[in-house]
Order: structure tokens, then sequence, then C-alpha cells
């Protein structure tokens, strides 16, 4: 019987075992009840069902603790085997009591069915846990025994591994200093080429060097000099764009200055006029009125010199007087 099967069984041993104490329970409380009630005072008669649970609670712990005392292959002495047997007892005469006292045989038979499984299963639990628990130490000795075989024989294939090592790495020692020596060798081939190559490679670089820097000074004075003469070449512009501005400016000015006066001279031979003999036509209306909204004149003045209607002329006052109307009237003349 190996590990496995030892557990399948203890596992089937603790299922069954509680099923019937479990099942023993129950029937002895619906057994043990109705007896508990015709002997306790009606007051109590609730108080019924508390008996056969002492008792079956004393049942559960003696079971449960043969349990645990089986698996650890402990012996709890006298007291346990008399509480067993003291519990069983009781509850074997609490199922059989009722029929008893009515001396009805068959009912006796039939109550003592239960208890009686019950201290049979209790005791029969217990030597089964007591034979498991011995097979179990059985399996677990062997099982050590095995494994302190397996570690002697390992230790031994450890032992010739080491051997084989030892000679391995000796002889890998071996080689690997004649693979030193060589990779030396090499090494040292490799460095005196590498510092040839290294001082050729150096020397070139500075004749690069030499080169480039002489390419860059060159460079550097050609973008100087063309920076000298895009500078020389801006001022010039510049001065050009001045000397333009200042004459566009000029000619601007006489040209405002020669516009301001020829309107000074179109108003004043406007309002020169005196006031209109007859109605004049309505651009020349409109300029009368523009010169004399100029000068100030009201509109009262405005409307005798151009000969329309005092509202006419407010509303050509009203248009003048909006932004950007100063002198278009006489400038559209």
């Amino acid at each position: 019987m190996n590990s496995v099967q030892t557990r399948s069984a203890e596992r089937a041993l603790s299922g069954g075992t509680w099923s019937i104490v479990c099942g023993a329970m129950l029937y002895s409380i619906l057994t043990v009840t109705p007896l508990m009630a015709d002997h306790t005072a009606p007051q109590w008669a609730w108080t019924a069902p508390i008996l056969p649970l002492v008792v079956d609670a004393a049942v559960v712990i003696v079971v449960k603790l043969d349990d645990v005392l089986a698996r650890l292959g402990g012996n709890g002495g006298r007291w346990p085997l008399a509480l067993r047997w003291m519990t069983g007892l009781m509850t074997l005469a609490l199922n059989t009591a009722d029929s008893a006292l009515r001396k009805d045989l068959v009912g006796v038979a039939v109550h003592s069915v239960a208890p009686l499984l019950l201290i049979v299963t209790a005791e029969t639990s217990l030597a089964y846990r007591r034979a498991l628990a011995a097979a179990q130490t059985a399996l677990a000795a062997e099982a050590k025994a095995e494994r302190e075989r397996a570690e002697r024989k390992a230790e031994e294939r450890a032992e010739r591994a080491r051997a084989a090592a030892r000679e391995e790495r000796e002889h890998a020692a071996k080689l690997a200093r004649e693979q030193r020596d060589h990779e030396a060798w090499l090494v040292r081939e490799q460095a005196e080429r590498e510092e040839r190559r290294a001082r050729e490679e150096r020397e070139a670089k500075e004749r690069a060097q030499a080169a480039e820097r002489e390419i860059r000074e060159r460079r550097e004075r050609e973008r100087e000099q063309r920076e000298h003469e895009r500078a020389e070449l801006e001022r010039q512009a510049r001065e050009r764009a001045e000397a333009d501005a200042r004459e566009r400016a000029a000619a601007e000015e006489r040209e405002r200055r020669e516009r301001g006066e020829r309107l000074t001279r179109e108003r004043a031979a406007l309002l020169d006029r005196g006031p209109a003999e007859a109605k004049l036509g309505e651009d020349d209306a409109r300029r009368t009125v523009a010169a004399a909204f100029e000068t100030g004149l009201s509109v009262r003045q405005a409307a005798e010199l151009c000969g329309w209607s005092v509202g006419w002329v407010s509303s050509r006052y009203a248009e003048l007087r909006g932004p950007d109307a100063g002198g278009l009237a006489i400038a559209s003349a």
C-alpha cells in the first residue's frame, strides 16, 4: 500500500465514520426527545432535546480526538475508553428506554441498532486509524531508507563525477595555459600591427587636418571678403533707399502744399463771389457749401452763397461733419 492509497482509505474511513455518527445523532435526538418530554415538567418540556444533544456532543468529541491521536500515533489512556463506552451505553439506554418501559422487545431491538452501530463504529474506526497510522509510519520509514540509499548512491556518483571533473579541470587548465600563451603571442603581434596602423592613421589624420585647416582658412577669408562686399552693397543700397525716401517725402510735401494752396484759392474764389443771385447748379452748390464749411461760415451764410435752402445746406453740413469728409467736395472739383 502506498501513501496515495493510505490517504484514500483515511478519507473513506473518516467520511463513513462521520456519516454514521451524524445519522445516529439525528436518530437519537428524534427518539429520545419524546421520552424526555414525557418525563419532564410541562413548563420545562422545551428542554427535552438538550440531554440527547449533550450525549451526542460527547460522542463527537471522542470520535474527533481519537482521530487526531491516531494520526499522531498517541494513546489517550483509560479515560477516553471510559468516555467512549459511557456515551455509547448512555445513547443505547436512552434510545431503548421508551420501548423497554412499554415492554416492547421489538422496539428495544430496533432502537438499539443505531447506538450499537455507533459504539462499534467508534471502536472500529479507532482500530483502523491506528492501523493506518502504523502503515504510514512503516511507509515513511521505508521511504526514508529508500532516500538514504538513493542519497548514498548519489554521493558515490557525485564523488566519481568530482574525480572526473577534477581530471577534466586539470586537462582543461593545461590546454588553457597553452591557449593563453598562444593568445598572448597573437595579442602582441596584433598590438604591434595596431600600433603601426594607428601611427600611420594618426599621420594621415594630421595631414588631412592640416589640409582641412588650410581649406577652412581659405574659405573663411573668402567668406569674410563676401560679407564685406555684401555689407558694402547693403550700405550703398540703404543710402540710395534713404535718398529716394527723402526725395519722395519732399515730392509728397510739395504736392500736399500745392494741393492745399489750390484748395485755398478755390475756396477763396467760391466765397468771394458773394450771395448768389440765382440758385446755383448742384455741383457748384456743393462746392460752395464745402468751402463755407471749411472756413467756418454759418448754414445761413452758406445758403446765401449758393442760393439753396437752409435745410438743404444743413444736410450737406451734416454730411461734411462725418469722418473723412473735410475737403472732399472741393477736391471733387
